[in-house]
């Protein structure tokens, strides 16, 4: 009892308020609705075969038949209208694969989930330890899901049968008394599907809850998480500085740590690797002692004017370059 109390203690409850743990407890309760109401189930129907001769006539023939569904052992004694004699009928079909199925699923998914509930309440850290638990519940998560969309269609399509399979009215036709002229065949009572058609919608249901499931058990492996990062900030542009002296003129970007100062350069300015002197560059100089050189350390844009010959390079361009006189 004291193993229990501590467990409940350090239980960390928390996590069924998020999807992870919430969703969870929601496949518990629906995986328990989807298989009783399937493996619960029993269902009958009722016809009478009047006859010609009154005293011949069966006005109440009930048929049973239950899970797993193997109709094709439920049979029925109808009269002849022959004097006292009956004739045995037997129903059609075996759908027991397909309930039987389904039922195993549900049954199976209601163990993990209860499995599953319990590690993330009282062993969460152990869960996302080393990222083997995320991991191995993503795999049997995926798993469940494929089992539930296959075993609801074949449960589906079971159903339809077995609604067919137990139609009085299509029952009376097996019945030879049924086709001689002067008797009389009806159905009183037929069989109250409501509860298989519920284990139908209840098996979608919990394809839907284990799908969606995914996402958030995919969400602890971490392998979404590098895809996450928030974008980097937007760089602030400096606004241009004031009119620089000595023949220099600040431009539109920041100053170098190496005491670089963005400025313009004077017609007839000359420099390397093929550059021509020409309208929309913005050389980044850097001044000698004197003040009266500059060395040119990078290129920018700017928009040229009637006093200067600039440069036209896209982007930046780095390097040393020559000496302009200012």
């Amino acid at each position: 009892m004291d193993v229990v109390n501590q467990l409940v203690a350090q239980g960390q409850f928390r996590v069924l308020k998020v999807p992870l743990g919430f969703i969870k407890a929601l496949q518990w309760f629906f995986a328990i609705f989807a298989f009783s109401t399937c493996g619960s189930y029993s269902g009958m129907f009722k016809m009478e075969v009047e006859c010609r001769n009154r005293t011949d006539s069966d006005l109440s023939i009930e048929v049973e038949f239950e899970y797993p569904f193997r109709l094709h052992q439920v049979y029925f004694d109808a009269p002849t209208c022959k004097g006292i004699d009956t004739e045995r009928f037997f129903l059609v079909g075996d759908y027991s694969s397909s309930a039987e199925f389904f039922v195993t699923i549900g049954v199976f998914a209601f163990l993990y989930a209860t499995a599953a509930l319990s590690v993330y309440v009282f062993f969460f850290d152990k869960y996302k330890e080393n990222n083997k638990g995320p991991l191995i519940d993503l795999g049997v998560t995926s798993v469940f899901a494929f089992l539930w969309l296959v075993s609801s269609a074949a449960w589906a399509k079971g159903l339809s049968d077995v609604k067919t399979a137990t139609d009085p009215d299509e029952v009376i036709t097996m019945i030879s008394a049924c086709e001689l002229e002067g008797n009389a065949c009806r159905e009183v009572h037929e069989p109250v599907m409501s509860g298989l058609n519920t284990s139908v919608a209840f098996g979608f249901i919990n394809l839907i809850l284990w799908v969606g499931n995914l996402w958030f058990v995919f969400k602890e492996t971490g392998i979404v998480a590098p895809f996450m990062r928030p974008p980097p900030p937007p760089q602030e542009k400096p606004a241009p500085e004031a009119q620089q002296g000595g023949g220099i003129r600040a431009g539109p970007v920041r100053r170098d740590p190496g005491g670089g100062v963005p400025a313009r350069v004077p017609a007839g300015c000359r420099v390397r690797a093929g550059l021509r002197p020409a309208g929309g560059a913005n050389l980044l100089l850097q001044s000698d002692v004197s003040g009266q050189q500059a060395e040119i350390v990078g290129v920018g844009r700017l928009q040229p004017t009637h006093n200067a010959t600039l440069l036209s390079v896209p982007g930046w361009w780095a390097g040393l370059k020559d000496r302009c006189s200012l």
